[in-house]
């Protein structure tokens, strides 16, 4: 290519595809879109995503809320939606080839889609590693021949693909850039129990509907045990994104404690409680970047739970501990995440000051690995250099 030939390549219209099937990818999603766009207006962007992605200028070809999943029996129920999805992520790599495919975890999904991409002779940067290090470590193999660069958020992860072979970069975590330092500093955690109100317990059922009509009703049952110990205690839900309000209402109905439901971000809401209850996911680190103690709790099919045992080779399953490499947090899993259990384990958080203090300082060197912000702006100049090479190879 001579150079007035690869000039006039860069100036053409450049297209993303990035591809985000879950809700907590939906916003660091929109949140790398908008880096990419500061240092390289123009280029314009086409994928899978929800409300922050399209805000953010991507055009939507379907929705995350549609396809997130949890467990085996969930795919089964959307696979429709699914095969949908994949068709036409796939019509589009072949008849109209982006410069570039950023996919965003969701693995089953991104990593089918990563084999067409190659196919295609698509370059394909994957942020927000999947959690191979954890189960089904064969599709290693797969992102190794599959994937040109990983950009990942996890201090851990980058050792894990260098052991691979895997061209790998670590960014730090995109939570890290929403919480300002001041809202930790004063958060209602840290004042607990001097204040003298009544305490205000986080309620975090999940960002899925399945997750949600699992763990909601028990978590409200535990906050009502609650407030026969503490007169005036209330509940906070910070709504996410793919989930209406409508259905927070129709599934905690009737119960005995005032629910509060928030839109605002996690972390800012989670700033104004004492203690919480959180389904394990991501939501696990951003109640950890709040500087607020917790117990985590997970639910699943009988069949997907039997299915994950055999297939997770992890001593924790939230990420606060694994971020750790300690118990930081209690876990309550399947039949452990009882209503009485709950109540019991956010009762000794407001009630056994040093057990409060050891959680606070533990999530605090959680949020020291995590790294002092910047990922967005770091994997965007990733994925900008992958742009240039490829216009210039093209």
């Amino acid at each position: 290519m001579t150079i007035s030939s690869a000039s006039a390549e860069k100036r053409r219209p450049r297209t993303v595809m990035i591809l985000a099937g879950e809700a907590s990818g939906d916003l660091h999603g929109a949140k790398l879109v908008e880096a990419i766009e500061r240092h390289e207006p123009g280029v314009s962007f086409v994928g899978i995503g929800g409300a922050y992605m399209e805000q953010a200028g991507v055009r939507l070809v379907e929705q995350a809320s549609r396809m997130a999943v949890v467990g085996l029996t969930e795919v089964f129920r959307k696979g429709r939606v699914l095969l949908r999805g994949l068709r036409e992520v796939k019509r589009i790599l072949r008849c109209e080839p982006p410069s570039l495919l950023i996919l965003i975890d969701y693995p089953d999904f991104n990593i089918h889609v990563a084999g067409t991409a190659r196919r295609c002779g698509i370059p394909v940067l994957y942020y927000i590693s999947p959690q191979v290090w954890a189960w089904r470590k064969g599709r290693i193999r797969k992102i190794w021949r599959r994937i040109e660069r990983m950009a990942v958020i996890l201090p851990f992860e980058e050792a894990f693909y260098r052991r691979h072979g895997v061209a790998v970069d670590y960014v730090g975590h995109p939570l890290m850039d929403s919480v300002p330092s001041q809202l930790v500093e004063h958060a209602a955690a840290l004042d607990w129990p001097r204040t003298g109100d009544a305490p205000m317990v986080g309620i975090v059922p999940g960002s899925r509907e399945e997750e949600i009509r699992h763990l909601l009703p028990i978590m409200m049952e535990a906050a009502g045990m609650l407030r026969g110990r503490f007169p005036g205690l209330r509940a906070l839900l910070p709504l996410a994104s793919s989930v209406k309000e409508a259905t927070i209402r129709e599934i905690a109905g009737g119960s005995p404690v005032p629910l509060e439901i928030s839109p605002e971000g996690l972390p800012r809401v989670l700033g104004r409680c004492h203690a919480a209850m959180v389904t394990s996911g991501t939501a696990t680190l951003e109640t950890a970047i709040a500087g607020v103690p917790m117990v985590v709790a997970y639910q699943l099919s009988a069949l997907s739970y039997w299915a994950g045992r055999l297939l997770v080779k992890v001593p924790f399953i939230s990420l606060v501990n694994l971020v750790a490499g300690r118990a930081v947090v209690r876990e309550l899993i399947q039949q452990e995440a009882t209503a009485a259990n709950l109540a019991r384990e956010v009762g000794r958080l407001l009630e056994d000051p040093p057990y409060r203090r050891a959680m606070l300082q533990g999530l605090n060197e959680v949020r020291r690995l995590l790294g002092e912000g910047g990922a967005s702006g770091r994997a965007a100049l990733i994925a900008i250099d992958m742009l240039h090479k490829q216009s210039v190879d093209g």
